[in-house]
């Protein structure tokens, strides 16, 4: 008996396979293990204000790594993954050190997860976290015309929905990002709305559709930088196209394919000179682009 297709001509095990990039990796807990390993030891090694509360909801916390040198640096917000129902503060620490090294001070931005936070307000999180720091770039000592939002998976779907103008929830911070850094991001949620995935995340058809960035793109956007390992599934290669073609009418773009890079070690090039990833990276830092 053949199976029904769900989506995109795919029954629901093929599906489920495509929005579980795990199944491209011998294993996950290996790279979970390393998040964490890295993670602290960052932490222990660089001066951090650790836990500094950005808004409301007790999710709501972000660690500061002050950046080294005279002068004020530019800032990277990192946006962690984890399919919006794992990771945390915890275990996002691990790309400080390269970027830090580069002279650039980095924000790791925690928020509320699935099931008990819905996709809007995690959107709204990332959204009060950016507007947060910038209305405390003075005290926290980087320059706020040199924000750059960065979110890897679940992470960069939520750094692309803080580039949109009317949020449902928090507030608007689309005209004071200087750039982001999408990393295997889902930008259609239709899909994923479809999958196992809304197991934990519960989406209706409109909310998927309102949280889905591809829909809602500005006529303007930041300087962007748009990355993919190349061992992804097929579906986040599909994603990731999608994306790069529909942003680019609209801003700046550079495109990356880390060939020997996937899902989950991608992000390890961040700021990491010679690497393409970290070199585009950079470069987008470097600018001293002031937003309106």
């Amino acid at each position: 008996m053949t199976a029904t297709a769900v989506y995109r001509g795919m029954d629901q095990a093929t599906l489920d396979r495509q929005y579980s990039p795990s199944t491209r990796v011998p294993s996950l807990q290996a790279y979970l293990d390393a998040y964490a390993r890295l993670s602290e030891a960052a932490r222990r090694r660089y001066p951090v204000r650790a836990g500094l509360a950005y808004g409301p909801r007790p999710a709501e916390r972000l660690d500061y790594f002050p950046g080294a040198g005279s002068g004020r640096p530019p800032l990277l917000v990192f946006v962690h993954g984890g399919n919006w129902q794992a990771l945390g503060r915890a275990e996002s620490a691990f790309a400080v050190p390269p970027l830090l090294a580069a002279g650039a001070a980095v924000a790791v931005v925690e928020y509320g997860l699935a099931p008990d936070t819905p996709l809007d307000s995690m959107a709204g999180s990332v959204r009060r976290s950016v507007d947060w720091l910038l209305r405390r770039a003075d005290e926290l000592g980087f320059a706020p015309g040199r924000l750059h939002l960065c979110g890897t998976s679940a992470g960069a779907h939520l750094a692309a929905m803080a580039l949109l103008p009317g949020p449902a929830d928090g507030p608007d911070v689309s005209g004071r990002i200087a750039g982001a850094v999408l990393l295997s991001g889902m930008y259609d949620l239709e899909p994923v709305r479809l999958s196992y995935v809304n197991e934990t995340l519960r989406m209706g058809e409109a909310g998927a559709r309102r949280n889905s960035p591809l829909h809602h793109l500005p006529a303007r956007l930041p300087e962007l930088v748009l990355a993919r390992g190349g061992n992804e599934t097929e579906e986040y290669v599909r994603q990731h196209e999608r994306m790069v073609a529909a942003v680019r009418p609209r801003a700046p773009v550079t495109e990356v394919v880390a060939e020997r890079r996937n899902h989950f070690d991608l992000p390890y090039d961040l700021g990491v000179r010679g690497t393409e990833l970290g070199d585009a990276v950079l470069t987008q830092m470097r600018r001293r682009r002031k937003t309106t």
